[in-house]
């Protein structure tokens, strides 16, 4: 006996039925969380999750449904849908051992009906939290993972020598970290995240806007934590985590450019490892960097040198005639108003591009 379900976060019963899963699953990973999926909508996405009950375990696929309809391009009188995880990490998570090959059977078979046309996520970088993805797996980056089961003197040990010393550096200079699990710094936090995006030409897209973490903070507890660097009377640097039961992730933070001297950073970081032990946590997610072996990433790497781990991403063409005919359909309508538009090498879907 099995049941499969697509629920949608807007619709109160099948968001309870949603969070009955997620509440009984032991491990409460964040992304996951209908509210963190719907974090990621646009105006006329929705937030869905694809769930199958077996007597052997559960499969929880957390999804943003898109509708193709809205863009300019697309002129097909039958709407057309894709799918995408959410930002950060994802894919099919397995509670027990449910069968992946019957999951992907009833999903697929959905998708047929609906005119899902293809599917983007971005994998968890703990592989025993998924069924294998059922398309093409790609290996995009490389991420640091910081295990936190070393005793506190073997981790201090195991960073860079270049963080012990700005760890100290930091301390001689007066710098101390607030822990704020209830978001109350919300302000201060914004005001350097904004300055540091600024400061790096973020794209609009990481221009998170206060609702964004009032929804955060209103609908997530126990699943974030901000932490702060304090010198003197005011904030210098600060970084948001988001925690499952077993891992802690970096996720969006900063730091005032006047303030880098100081050496917060590596305080900040050394601080949330030891927070997260002291907590049972198994590991810090770290992420990555903008580029292959850059700055960002050799600074992560720094606070653990033997925890690189591939970062993968799951696609899938749902529907291979659709998908082609897409991709022709965005080229006619670009040349019709004047420009030679190709798709861009390794973005998916290419329709998108």
């Amino acid at each position: 006996m099995s049941d499969f379900w697509i629920l949608d976060e807007a619709i109160p019963q099948e968001r309870a039925r949603w969070l009955r899963y997620w509440n009984s699953w032991p491990t409460h990973e964040v992304f996951a969380h209908p509210d963190y999926v719907s974090l990621f909508m646009g105006p006329d996405d929705r937030a869905m999750s694809a769930v199958l009950d077996t007597p052997r375990g559960q499969v929880i696929f957390p999804f943003v449904l898109r509708s193709l309809k809205f863009l300019d391009w697309f002129t097909g009188g039958e709407n057309v849908y894709d799918l995408i995880g959410p930002y950060g990490y994802g894919g099919a998570y397995a509670i027990g051992n449910p069968d992946p090959n019957l999951f992907w059977t009833k999903f697929g078979e959905w998708a047929g009906q609906n005119n899902i046309v293809s599917v983007f996520t971005r994998l968890s970088v703990f592989p025993d939290q998924l069924i294998p993805f059922n398309g093409e797996v790609e290996i995009k980056s490389q991420n640091i993972v910081r295990e936190l089961s070393l005793e506190p003197d073997a981790m201090w040990m195991n960073y860079e020598h270049k963080v012990r010393k700005n760890v100290k550096r930091a301390q001689q200079n007066g710098l101390n970290v607030e822990v704020d699990p209830a978001g109350e710094k919300l302000v201060e936090f914004m005001t350097i995240y904004y300055a540091t995006m600024e400061r790096n030409n973020a794209a609009d897209y990481y221009y998170f806007d206060e609702e964004f973490f009032r929804r955060i903070i209103d609908r997530l507890a126990g699943q974030f934590v901000f932490f702060h660097v304090w010198h003197e009377d005011r904030i210098i640097s600060s970084e948001l985590v988001l925690l499952s039961t077993d891992y802690i992730y970096s996720f969006l933070g900063g730091t005032l450019r006047e303030a880098y001297s100081l050496r917060p950073n590596d305080l900040l970081k050394h601080t949330i490892i030891e927070w997260g032990r002291g907590q049972g946590k198994r590991a810090f997610v770290l992420g990555g960097g903008y580029e292959e072996d850059d700055g960002i990433f050799r600074y992560k790497k720094s606070f653990a040198p033997d925890g690189i781990v591939p970062f993968k991403v799951g696609r899938w063409i749902v529907n291979s005639e659709l998908y082609v005919g897409l991709i022709e359909q965005r080229r006619r309508w670009e040349f019709v108003h004047g420009r030679a538009w190709h798709p861009s090498s390794g973005f998916f879907p290419a329709y998108r591009s």
